[in-house]
């Protein structure tokens, strides 16, 4: 992965757009009504939100926009969180999960709202599958479809195995729960325009800056080497790259590795036929497999994970074996791009938002679903900030506990329990 302030990592999706002319990094002392923290999703919605309410908004980037998750996801856009509606039942009861679930859904139309009102060209396709291998798998996608429909006001369509493979040609999978309200995009090209459009509102972007300190007061401060912001409040939207800034947001989440590769081009006829609806899928496994196809007619193959700060041995090849047990038919193709990145996850992989200090705000945890809830995020970050906390005040109730282990130990700690869950999934 890429060190500070270098272009973006090579992959390609940075391949697949124009590219964007250095915005000037910070020099020297500038006052703001916010100041934030990270031009990914989370970081431009909010500084979005709030210029077009009239603040003076100042975000500071260490790269590029979208340089880190948000430049390199695997660009499913899934109505949700990283854990199910049951755990957030759980954590916070059923009212609040239920409220929860309802700003998901906000997120995603805030997201196609976004698309078309700044008319970002990033393909937006509809239609999201979530598939299962096992009986086990099958039985809880079931469940879960009917809990939806019934508790939660959210209908979906359950598709049985000759249903899907008149859309999906794989032999692998059971069935599918088929979402049309979720779809997928060109992941940098939406946090391209999302920057774009915050700047057309009156922010100001600073990229190759990064922070080196944030100092908390009344008038809380961003530090880098060249220059600092002073501002009325504080965004923290650094996700798995904070990195001394706040220890205690660091101990909650855990940067966890992730790998998606490019296939050759297909050609628009192979590729229809391996997707003929252009929906993105995902597997429900512990150690799940996602793809779907791009415009000019490649498969986008994601898997693995890593739980150190290097990539998988041999994880070409690995990925290469993964997408060809999917689809045996492409046996003859390559992968002609491999990139990783990481994903930020919290221990119960519920969303951690709120507020370090009255004036310090964050986001974080999203847990590999950050495409439609980390826009949600800076929306609601903006909201707070303008004295609209509400919907802020029912994240802060969900509970965060740190990763056992500090620094040192929570990593193996977590391969261990990974591993566990890997088993599982083989095994039954």
């Amino acid at each position: 992965m890429t060190a500070a302030g270098e272009a973006h990592a090579p992959s390609w999706y940075a391949d697949s757009v124009p590219g964007a002319p250095l915005r000037e990094p910070l020099t020297g002392d500038l006052s703001a009504d916010v100041c934030v923290l990270g031009a990914g999703y989370t970081g431009l919605s909010a500084a979005l939100t709030l210029a077009e309410r009239g603040y003076r908004v100042v975000l500071l980037e260490a790269h590029r926009v979208g340089w880190g998750a948000s430049g390199r996801n695997g660009g499913q856009a899934i109505v949700g969180y990283g854990c199910e509606v049951d755990t957030l039942e759980h954590l916070v009861g059923a009212e609040d999960a239920r409220a929860l679930f309802e700003f998901s859904r906000d997120g995603m139309r805030l997201l196609r709202d976004r698309i078309v009102r700044h008319q970002i060209e990033c393909d937006w396709r509809d239609g999201h599958a979530s598939v299962p291998i096992k009986p086990r798998q099958e039985r809880m996608l079931r469940a879960g479809l009917i809990d939806l429909a019934q508790r939660y006001d959210y209908p979906l369509q359950w598709w049985d195995r000759t249903q899907l493979r008149g859309q999906l040609d794989s032999p692998r999978y059971r069935g599918a729960m088929f979402d049309p309200h979720s779809g997928h995009l060109h992941p940098l090209a939406y946090a391209q325009g999302l920057a774009r459009a915050a700047e057309a509102a009156g922010a100001v972007i600073h990229e190759q800056s990064p922070v080196l300190q944030l100092i908390r007061g009344p008038r809380p401060q961003l530090r880098t080497a060249h220059g600092t912001v002073s501002a009325d409040h504080v965004v923290i939207a650094g996700n798995a790259w904070l990195e001394g800034i706040a220890p205690e947001l660091e101990s909650r989440i855990m940067p966890v590795g992730t790998y998606i590769g490019a296939s050759a081009v297909l050609g628009q006829a192979r590729a229809q036929s391996l997707i003929r609806n252009d929906m993105a899928v995902a597997d429900v496994s512990w150690a799940l497999d996602y793809f779907r196809l791009s415009r000019d007619h490649r498969l986008l193959f994601g898997g693995q994970a890593s739980y150190s700060a290097l990539p998988p041995p041999g994880l070409r090849g690995v990925m290469t074996r993964r997408m060809r047990a999917v689809f045996p038919q492409l046996a003859d193709v390559e992968l002609e791009y491999v990139w990783g990145g990481y994903v930020d996850i919290t221990r119960n992989r519920a969303p951690h938002w709120g507020r370090l200090t009255p004036n310090v705000y964050f986001a974080q945890g999203f847990s590999g679903h950050g495409v439609a809830a980390a826009g949600l995020a800076g929306q609601v970050l903006a909201e707070a900030i303008a004295g609209q906390a509400e919907r802020l005040d029912v994240f802060e109730r969900i509970p965060h506990r740190p990763f056992p282990g500090g620094r040192m130990l929570r990593t193996p700690l977590l391969v261990a329990a990974m591993s566990w869950y890997k088993l599982r999934d083989a095994l039954w």
